[in-house]
Parts: C-alpha cells; structure tokens; sequence
C-alpha cells in the first residue's frame, strides 16, 4: 500500500477527524489457516467495507491462524496480533491503519486542551495507553547545533508542570565515540549530570526550556537549548579541541575537583599521558600514575606502584574490565597498555565506588576507545626499541565499529651493546588489542573485548623466563527507559608464567604457574531523581590456581617432578550505592558492598595444634575435601561513605571513610611484581586482609578555574597482611603457610597537587608525605619481628615530589619536562658478625631499619608535530628526548655477598647514564 498516503492520515487527517478507536463495526465470521497479510486483509476488507493501510515489507513473516463467529472487527485484530509486534488503529472513517513495533493512538495526546475553559465540551474516549509518550521516547533526536532549539516529547499549547526525564549519549562528532565523563550543567539551577563509561547521561528536570553547558576532555565546550513537553532522547555531539595553545587536563569539567563527590580519584587522559617523558620515548599509562600524589614507584624502571601505604598486590588493575596481574613488559621498562588504543585511566584512591571490590589500596580503570564510526582511521609508530600500529573504523556506519592494534620490540641489538657478561641475553614482547561495539538498537549495545600478550627474556645463562596475559569479555548494555539501565558483563582472564632450562640434559626442566579467572558482572544504574542517584548490582569471579609445577624435560633429566595442588574458591559480591543531593551544596555518596569468599575443594588442607605456632613440629593431620566442597567461608560487609559541601563555586572540602576486603594475596621477596611472584588464595591457614581508610580534603580553584589544588589527608589500617620469616621458601613450598606471617598495619600521609590546566605553560606539581608501619607481635606465630613493634614497610617511602611541566611554543612545537624525587625504600643490613658451631655466622639489623639512597630523576622531551592541514592524508611527528638527563646513579635494588671472609654489599642501578631517545610517529 501507498507509505505516503498512510503518513498524509497519521500526521494530518487524524488530528482533523475527530479519531475513535471502535467506530461502527459490525460482527463478522472468519476463519483462516496459516493466512498470509494479503490475504487476511482482503478477507477483512470484503466483510467489513474497512479499508486497511499498512506497509507490506513488514508483514511478511506474519501467519494468522484464527476461527471466531460474529466477532466485532477490533476482537478479530486483537486475537490475530495477539502476544505478537503488530498493532492496528481504527478511524471514524472506516479506515484501519497496521504498523508494526509502534502502536498508533487514534486520539488527542492527553492535555491537549488544557488552554480551554473547564467547562468546554471535550472528546470522550475509552481509556488507553499514553502511546504518544511512548513514541516520544523511542525518538532520537540528534542535537548538533548550538542555535537551535530541540523540542522533546509531545508538544502541546500550554507546557504542563511536573518533571520529565531527558536522556542519550555524548559523542565525538567526527568520529562516533562515545564522550567519558563529559559534564553537562544547568548553570540556572547548578545542577548537572557527568556522562559514563559509555557516554550516556540521564537527567529529571521541570518541563518547558532548559539551556545546559557540556564540557568534555580534550572536547571543545559548547552548550544545548532544550524545550522538555515529555520524557524523551537527546544525543549531542562534540568537536575535538583545536586550539593554538591546546590544554593538558586531568579532570573533564574545569570545576569537577570541586563539584565531584569522590575523594582520592584522578583521572588522565591520552593527551597528557603522551606529553609525559618516557624511557624509549613510548608514552606510557603507569609512568603518569606516577607522577599522581599518593602514588610511588616501587622501583627505577619498574611498573609496579605502591598507593597511600599499599602493597604492589593491594591495587587492582582493569583493562576494560578485565583483570591484568602483571601490567609490564620487558622487565618493567614498558606497561602492559597501548598507549594509541587506550582512551583515559581513572584512579581511585580513596571513594572506591562500590561496585568494585577485592583489593585494599586502589583500583586503577583502564579504558580503550572504542573505534572510528565513521571513517578508517590509524596509527604507527617507530622507535630504538618498539613499533607499533594500530586501525580502526566502522564495519557497519554508525552501528558497529573495531579499532585493532599491535606492538612488538626488536631490543637484542641493545642487549648485544651491554658488556661481555650481558652478550648472550635476550628479551622479546609482544601485545594484541581488539575492541569491537555494536549498536542493536537504541536500548542495546554490545561490546568485545580481547587482550593477548606474551614476554620471553634470557639473561646470559640457559635459563629462560616467559608470561603473559589473556583477556576477554563481552559487555551488553540495554537501556530500560530513561532512568534505568543494565550493563551485564562477562569475561575470562589468565595470568601465566613458566622458567626453563634445556641446555644440560641431565637437569633440564620446566616450570609453570598459572592463575584463570572467569568473571560476571550485573550493574544498574537507576536516576530516580535530580536528588537521588542509585547503582546496584551482583558480581562473581571463579578462581583456579596452579600454585606451582616442576617438571623434568627429557628422558635423562634427573629432575624431580614436584607440583603444589591447584586451588579454588568463588567471590561473590552484592552492592546498593545512593548518591543522594541534601541542599545544592550538600551531596552524600553512601555505598554497602556485600562480598563472600568461598574456599572450594577438591585440596587437602593441614590442620595444626591451637595455641602454638603454624610449624611442620606443630602438625597434627590434614583433611582431604572432595571436588565443589565448601571448605571454608570468609566474608563481611564493605562500607563506602563520602561527603561534599560547596562553600563557594570554587571552593569545597570533602570527607570519606571505606572498608575493604582483599582475598588473594601475592608472595614475593621483592617489592616489585615480577615475573616469578606465586599468587595464594585465602585458605583455612591464610586470612583475608582486611583495611579501613579516612579520608578529608580541601579543594580550591583560582583564576577561572584554570588553576586547581587541592589538600587530602588520609589514615588506614591494615589487617592479616602478610609478611615472612626469615629466609622463607616461597616457590614450591607445599606447607606455604609455614613461612608467611600475619601482620597488622597502619599507614599516614597528606598529599599537595597544584594543577594548572590551559595556557601555553602547563601542567601539575604533586607533593606527598606517606609512612607505613607493620607490626607482628603475636605470640603464637612463633617469630617476632622486631620484638614486636612497628616497623617500616618494605614500601615506606615518607618523601614524594613530581613536577610534570609542557609548554607549547606554537601548535607544532612543545617542550615538556618530568622530575621526580623521593626517599629511598628501606632495606635491612648486615651489622656484625660472630663464630658458632665452627662457622661464621652474620648478625643483621631490625627489619628496615636502614635505607637506600634517595632517587632524583629529570626527563626532557621535544615534540615536532608536522602540518595539520585537515583535507592531509597523513600526519606526522617527532619526538625527540632524555631519560635520566643528570645521569643519577639510582638504586634499583641493594644485595650483599661474602667474599673472602669480608661481606660486601652492592646496589644495583638500571640507569646509570642518561638515555637519548627518538619516536617517529604517523597517523591517516
């Protein structure tokens, strides 16, 4: 039938004719038998004198199967579309109209009157669905224009009071992706929403016109005009900030430090980590962590990082998602992360929302983009030890989209430049990014994942070092209405690593570890109203360990095979958050977490005396636990609790307290997470840690919010975690338990950051004052360290300052300078020795009580950026730079040996010399 026609009745006639949904039928007979639309229509149209439009591409699938006597016209359409995605409207004017999906009201939209007297004669009709509110809604419109208003719903004469809810999706304009953390602000009312991980916002507001400001990193800023009828969809579209004197940010809104609930929470984007000097000049994610108040080095050219009196394993480490265990490559000179893929990272440090969970210090979010929607576009790039490529675009226009990327090294001929002792080493990496999206519909989306990395070194010996990471997930978003969505997630991740040795036949072998991960998710997020926020959910993480295999490699190897049962257990976490808005000036965040661990069999679990220390003199026996067993069951409530009170636009002090649960635990006698580190599981044996943290801030921005700074106090306790007896066995160690400590901590400090945002000279400046003690002064462990008083973490380091400064002469060339300072790590050292039992014995100082030398280091960089003609197929840049630029002779770590009767000790320095660097990079 005639579309054109049809839409002449729906936009023009029905509003004329005075609709009713019943008018004049007659009862009719029908029987049909798998009827196709032709013929069930002419049936109808031969029977009643009704004439039917419709559109018939849609109705080809349909089969009515239908037998009624004397049936008026709307009982034969109701049974035939009955529990199925056809609808049907009847006129006054014996005309029927059959859509499909969209139901067509044959009346005027509720208040269409209301500019007439009370007592005026109206239509009356029988009660039905409010279908205009719902066609309204299922509208998307696009907003791409400042100077044009978009009106929202179903407009009527007069706007009704009351709230409606507008929502949609904040997108760069040019490439489709989706805007993170994009801040949209009704300046008339100060209020305003923050876009999420997928650029979507939602916000309840009074009908009738609105004009909102939306700000966006590294987005220009730009503003909407809104005239709200009913609920309805708003997408707004952004453009890339070009400008001669392009800004560095670490907050999305110049007012977030401010505005925002969260406390201890950073958030970087691409732009400024690739201003950031870097050793081999590849941008790198964690070395601008770093450079974050609270957040310290465990070591020169390492990726693992200490947060507010952590441990290297207390933070967790996400990559859309996916949980990375080792977040280094090429012995920690370059992180796990492809800085062309990767979009921002958000730290937390203090305001934890509650939907994570599982560690104590921090959670650091990882997020890559999602690919071009509109055109191929790439990237690559070469240096003296790395290249890298990646592409991206659209599969399917505006729906679905990829972006790939890759990076390998070619680093043997910089090992074969090291002295004679290093000449025979060896050392690769590699690294695999895939993230594809999809848009169904405008309720869903879908998302992949897939991360693939693999490390091999040798180090002038036979030995040799592999591991890797392997990553997926699978994330469906859908969109209920307005105010609630779901994201429902789930994904796989695997931690390897294996040492051989093949060379010498006779003690040739090979050992392995492993840690798999299945994971699932389900976040809500419900706008209930401009006050009240809540997010809820569930998630659960099945673990597998393999502690440890050794096994003999050939058929004369005399190695013995030795391999420490694998492991299991579930994690199991509920959560309820409220962010609730008491005055304008008053927000509280409040969270509960839930989480359960469960210990599961199949494993054998040794049982020893109460009261005495756990040593092989003290076991008793052990149990033995059958497959999927409940062997032992850990779990509490985790509470996160945070405040904010606006004293003016520009200044506000903030406070929070959380409680957290971690069930892992790394074993390491570094402070670094290496290549040979053994995860362990909390068992019957091993408690879960446990730590609680308070927290205050003052925040204050000058001149128009481009300077920003802020002051965070913090105390945090620790509990269970785990420290060793001396000279403990760690790899292979069948009884594990016998050589690891329970300890309890406390940690102290206050962090200073000056930010400045825009400007040809920018950047920011971090000051931080930390200290972490534990104490081991149970008895019945048996040892205690220290005599039982605090004692410094091996990760103590009281003294922190960064400077990270950029200044861009003009649009194609900048400079920018990194420094870095802190107290060196503690360390233990021998102090005498004496003769017993015919030999030499060392006598050694309490537990670190002595330090390493202080670590200063200062890079420079240059960056000479080609023409940026828009309509240029490719674009290039050099950077060029210094790593080290002083030459500072820093420790990386300290060890002591006994040679001929004296003990000598010697630190080890991975930069001794500064280190030149160069990157050529291109983009189409």
């Amino acid at each position: 039938m005639n579309k054109l026609y049809l839409l002449f009745f729906f936009f023009i006639g029905l509003p004329l004719l005075g609709l009713a949904q019943r008018a004049s039928e007659g009862p009719i007979s029908v029987h049909f038998e798998q009827a196709g639309v032709n013929q069930f229509v002419t049936e109808l149209e031969a029977k009643t004198g009704y004439r039917f439009f419709y559109d018939a591409s849609k109705f080809d699938s349909l089969r009515v199967t239908l037998h009624l006597e004397r049936a008026m016209l709307s009982t034969v359409l109701d049974s035939a579309f009955k529990g199925t995605k056809y609808h049907f409207a009847i006129t006054a004017q014996k005309q029927v109209l059959l859509t499909k999906d969209i139901a067509i009201l044959t009346q005027l939209a509720s208040g269409y009157y209301n500019d007439a007297p009370t007592n005026a004669t109206r239509p009356t009709t029988t009660a039905a669905p409010d279908y205009t509110s719902a066609l309204a809604e299922k509208k998307v419109i696009e907003a791409t224009s400042e100077n044009k208003t978009y009106e929202i719903g179903v407009r009527s004469n007069n706007i009704r009071s009351g709230k409606v809810t507008l929502a949609g999706y904040v997108r760069d304009v040019k490439s489709g992706e989706p805007v993170i953390g994009a801040s949209i602000y009704l300046p008339a009312t100060k209020t305003g929403v923050v876009t999420d991980q997928f650029g979507y916002y939602s916000l309840t507001l009074e009908r009738g016109p609105h004009t909102f400001l939306v700000r966006g990193l590294g987005m220009r800023d730009t503003r909407r005009q809104v005239v709200l009828y009913t609920d309805g969809k708003l997408n707004i579209d952004m453009q890339e900030q070009v400008t001669s004197l392009k800004e560095v940010r670490i907050s999305a809104e110049k007012i977030a430090n401010v505005r925002s609930v969260e406390m201890g929470v950073n958030k970087v984007d691409i732009v400024s980590i690739k201003q950031v000097p870097a050793v081999f000049g590849e941008a790198d994610v964690l070395r601008v962590v770093l450079t974050l108040p609270g957040v310290q080095t465990v070591g020169e050219a390492s990726t693992g990082f200490n947060v507010r009196g952590g441990s290297a394993d207390q933070n967790l480490i996400l990559l859309n998602d996916a949980t990375i265990y080792n977040p280094s490559h090429f012995f920690g000179f370059f992180s796990a992360f492809d800085p062309d893929i990767v979009k921002d990272i958000e730290l937390y440090k203090s305001s934890i929302p509650e939907k994570f969970g599982g560690r104590l210090s921090s959670i650091l979010d990882v997020n890559n983009r999602e690919g071009n929607k509109k055109k191929f576009t790439g990237s690559a790039g070469i240096g003296l030890l790395t290249s890298r490529f990646n592409i991206e675009g659209p599969i399917d226009s505006n729906r679905t989209s990829f972006i790939f990327g890759g990076r390998t090294t070619y680093a043997n001929w910089l090992l074969d430049l090291l002295p004679a002792q290093y000449k025979n080493s060896r050392a690769n990496f590699y690294d695999l990014s895939l993230n594809l999206s999809h848009r169904i519909n405008e309720k869903n989306d879908l998302y992949f994942s897939g991360y693939y990395s693999n490390d091999g070194f040798r180090l002038n010996s036979d030995t040799s070092y592999n591991y890797g990471n392997r990553n997926f997930s699978l994330k469906w978003k859908h969109n209920f209405n307005n105010k609630l969505y779901s994201v429902v997630s789930g994904g796989y991740d695997r931690y390897q690593y294996g040492v051989s040795s093949t060379v010498n036949p006779v003690n040739a072998y090979k050992f392995a570890f492993n840690i798999n991960q299945i994971n699932f998710k389900s976040d809500f997020s419900y706008f209930i109203n401009p006050k009240h926020t809540l997010s809820f959910g569930l998630n659960a993480i099945h673990y597998k360990l393999n502690p440890g295999s050794n096994v003999p490699v050939g058929s004369q190897s005399l190695t013995v095979a030795e391999t420490v049962p694998a492991e299991q257990a579930l994690e199991s976490a509920l959560y309820l958050g409220d962010k609730y808005n008491i005055t304008n000036a008053l927000t509280v965040n409040f969270g509960l977490r839930y989480s359960i661990f469960n210990y599961l069999g199949p494993q054998t679990v040794n049982n020893y005396a109460p009261g005495l220390p756990r040593t092989t003199v003290n076991l008793l026996d052990s149990t033995t636990y059958g497959s999927g067993k409940f062997i032992k069951t850990y779990g509490g409530p985790e509470i996160r609790l945070s405040a904010r009170y606006i004293i003016t636009d520009n200044f506000s002090i903030k406070a929070g307290y959380n409680t957290l649960r971690q069930y892992i635990h790394l074993l390491s006698n570094t402070t670094a997470i290496s290549p040979t580190d053994v995860w362990k599981l909390s068992d019957p044996n091993i408690k879960p840690q446990f730590g609680d943290q308070v927290s205050f801030g003052i925040y204050k921005n000058f001149k128009s919010n481009t300077v920003e700074t802020s002051v965070e106090v913090y105390y945090k306790r620790l509990k269970n975690y785990l420290d060793y007896r001396s000279g403990a066995t760690l790899v292979l160690n069948q009884n594990i338990e016998t050589d690891v400590l329970s300890t309890r901590g406390k940690a102290y400090g206050v962090e200073f950051l000056v930010k400045k945002n825009a400007g040809k000279l920018n950047g920011w400046m971090s000051y931080t004052y930390s200290r972490t003690f534990l104490k081991q002064d149970d008895p019945n462990a048996g040892e205690l360290i220290n005599g039982g008083a605090y004692y410094p973490a091996n990760y103590d380091k009281p003294h922190a300052f960064n400077l990270i400064g950029n200044y861009r002469f003009t649009h194609r060339y900048s400079f920018s300078l990194n420094t870095v300072y802190s107290t060196g790590r503690p360390l233990t050292l021998p102090i005498g020795r004496f003769y017993y039992a015919g030999g030499e014995r060392v006598v050694y100082s309490d537990r670190n009580q002595y330090r390493i030398s202080d670590i200063f280091r200062m890079d420079v960089s240059v960056i000479l950026e080609g023409n940026h003609r828009l309509k240029q197929r490719f674009h290039n840049s050099w950077t060029f730079g210094v790593y080290n630029l002083t030459g500072r002779n820093n420790a990386y770590s300290t060890y002591f040996s006994q040679e001929q009767g004296r003990i000598n000790g010697y630190t080890l320095s991975i930069f001794a010399n500064p280190i030149p660097f160069v990157n050529y990079n291109i983009r189409f």
